[in-house]
């Protein structure tokens, strides 16, 4: 008795077990067919759509390196003036403070 029911278990498992493998191999069969099939008529439709995205895009992504660019470039000109401004008011204010010692 105890081997008939130990029997009747494996084989009920083996047949779960190969119904539910093939179960998921018909499914995953039929997801990668849909798939495929809608992703090359989402292609084919959409084409001209990326396309325009992709411009908008570039052109969005560019204006934003260019304002950033533009930002840097201002700082960088800016501390350069400053620089510049502080040196040449330190060499008058030198000037104008070894000329008063004399």
């Amino acid at each position: 008795m105890q081997t008939d029911r130990h029997t009747d278990r494996q084989k009920h498992k083996q047949t779960y077990t190969q119904t539910v493998t093939q179960t998921h191999r018909q499914t995953h069969r039929q997801t990668n067919t849909q798939t495929v099939t809608h992703t090359h008529i989402h292609t084919d439709t959409h084409t001209d759509t990326d396309r325009q995205t992709d411009r908008q895009t570039d052109r969005q992504t560019d204006r934003q390196t260019d304002r950033q660019t533009d930002r840097q470039t201002d700082r960088q000109t800016d501390r350069q003036t400053d620089r510049q401004t502080d040196r040449q008011t330190d060499r008058q204010t030198d000037r104008q403070t070894k000329q008063t010692h004399r």
